[in-house]
């Protein structure tokens, strides 16, 4: 049977010991993988083993798949109330609320986030910045789950059909049903938050899970499990087989983001990562059993910052929207357009703001620290390829474009400016803290640049022209458009992307509609 790790911390922020164990966890029971393997994570911080995970393989895929299958069938789906699957919910969301430190600590030590700003609040590392107050009870990934998790426990007893008039002679009404068994594939750069974007619906409608998380990034995905049978929910209800995806040279054959993607057996399956996996798991829904997806993948986000914002304001929030989770955000503002009238201004307040966010570089469990490390080697040495590609097509290292330090995965956040649509680091998805500036004249061409790309999953407007902000608000190609913020993404609102940006929506009670499918029921009721 598969063991306990122990993580010790003593830090500043946190003092204590974490256990989590580190097997599959299939029906309710924590259990080896039929192809013994295991993968070591690695704290980003310092490029050193914190445990090995057991790995899965297809043949755990079809375990857990079994057992989710029989969950629904049984104690889940229709056969269990709305309001009761709302209270389980809910009482895993106050359990995660009760140990939000712990997984704080785990997202600190396995992710390199501040454990400060990841326990708390994601503003907490600007105000600190800045010298500005902040509210520790709100914001930050732990309470975003909680949030998440907590609003669609509300959900569970209110997905509703709709009846449908036709005649006197027949009555028509509509049934959402749960999938069944579904699959759900998450990344690595917001481990719980994109944990309970997938969990808190899913389980809302009567919906099985099995779960792939980051083969990176596992480590809070196995201790939420735990949660999962304190909180009562039945077993086979909820399934994690840690894995890979895709195939690569390291690991070739079916792995199990594919095995999940290709099973005829799972109905539906959320995946968020990068576009080019997205088209994988497409194709193989289109070449198994054309379950149900819903892609959430990449961006290039555009920050366009109107001569007429309010600086102070914007400067602050275009930091927060482009060096948030250290740039490592499908959201990220990497793009910042400037109206020529205020560049002067905007970029001499903006370098300073960055400069003090690379002085804070460093321990993500030191409470100074406001700018953590990539989530690992690969991510540092794509991120500092990027680097690269931006200084010899011509652009400017403004700011940073180095390593930082010796130990880890660090970079400096990176300020590229005198930048053309051309570049690599304009065109494509660098997911590290490297922003590129352009300046703009006009409305409508300002509108044209941040529309020529492939992606379309987020925008930030900043003009106290509240028509104009609405006006390219609406003009923008992309799911979610945040204007006069920074990305402050709530539950109750949809989120997902345009173009390559991904294919359906997240939050609010369209992701109820992603986990559902409508039944139409036609009763005769004509006299003989």
């Amino acid at each position: 049977m598969p063991e306990n790790t122990t993580i010790d911390i003593d830090t500043a922020t946190f003092k204590g010991s974490i256990s989590a164990n580190t097997g599959l966890f299939i029906d309710g029971k924590w259990v080896d993988p039929v192809i013994p393997e295991t993968i070591d994570v690695i704290n980003p911080a310092t490029g050193k083993k914190i445990a090995a995970v057991s790995v899965g393989s297809s043949k755990d895929v079809d375990i857990a798949v079994k057992a989710a299958h029989k969950a629904y069938k049984t104690t889940w789906g229709l056969k269990c109330p709305g309001s009761q699957r709302g209270k389980l919910l809910t009482r895993l969301a106050d359990l995660l609320e009760r140990d939000r430190d712990q997984f704080a600590a785990l997202e600190a030590i396995n992710v390199g986030k501040s454990m400060i700003t990841c326990a708390r609040t994601v503003a907490i590392s600007f105000a600190h910045a800045l010298g500005k107050p902040f509210n520790i009870a709100n914001g930050g990934d732990l309470s975003g789950s909680i949030n998440c998790i907590r609003y669609f426990g509300g959900w569970a007893d209110k997905v509703q059909g709709k009846t449908i008039q036709n005649n006197e002679s027949k009555l028509a009404y509509t049934r959402r049903e749960p999938y069944g068994v579904v699959g759900q594939i998450i990344p690595w750069n917001f481990p719980m938050l994109m944990l309970s974007w997938k969990v808190g619906p899913a389980l809302a409608t009567g919906n099985c899970i099995v779960l792939k998380p980051s083969e990176m990034t596992p480590l809070s995905a196995l201790k939420f499990a735990e949660l999962i049978v304190e909180a009562g929910f039945p077993p086979g209800v909820f399934n994690i087989v840690n894995g890979y995806v895709p195939p690569s040279a390291l690991h070739p054959g079916i792995t199990v983001g594919q095995a999940i993607s290709e099973h005829m057996n799972i109905s539906k399956v959320a995946f968020t990562g990068s576009t080019l996996v997205g088209r994988k798991v497409l194709e193989a829904s289109a070449k198994s059993n054309l379950k149900v997806v819903t892609l959430e993948l990449g961006g290039k986000s555009p920050s366009i910052i109107f001569d007429d914002c309010d600086l102070e304001k914007t400067v602050r929030s275009a930091m927060q929207a482009m060096y948030g989770n250290m740039g490592q955000s499908c959201v990220a503002g990497t793009r910042i357009f400037i109206q020529e009238g205020i560049y002067p201004q905007f970029i001499e307040k903006f370098t300073a703001l960055v400069k003090g966010l690379g002085q804070a570089t460093g321990d993500p469990f030191a409470p100074t620290t406001k700018h953590g490390p990539q989530v690992s080697q690969v991510q540092f040495d794509r991120i500092m390829g990027y680097i690269e590609s931006g200084k010899e097509s011509g652009a400017t290292v403004h700011v940073g474009g180095e390593r930082h330090g010796t130990e880890g995965y660090f970079i400096q956040p990176t300020i590229f400016t005198d930048c053309t649509p051309d570049m690599k680091i304009v065109r494509e998805e660098i997911f590290g803290p490297v922003a590129a500036i352009m300046t703009f004249k006009t409305e409508e061409e300002v509108i044209d640049a941040a529309n020529a790309s492939e992606y379309g999953l987020a925008a930030c407007v900043f003009s106290e022209n509240i028509s104009r902000a609405v006006r390219v608000a609406h003009a923008i190609e992309s799911g979610s458009t945040f204007v006069n913020s920074a990305q402050n993404i709530d539950p109750a609102v949809p989120f997902g992307g345009y173009k390559a940006s991904g294919i359906g929506r997240e939050h609010g009670e369209y992701a109820l509609e992603t986990y559902t499918q409508v039944k139409a029921v036609h009763v005769s009721i004509a006299s003989l």
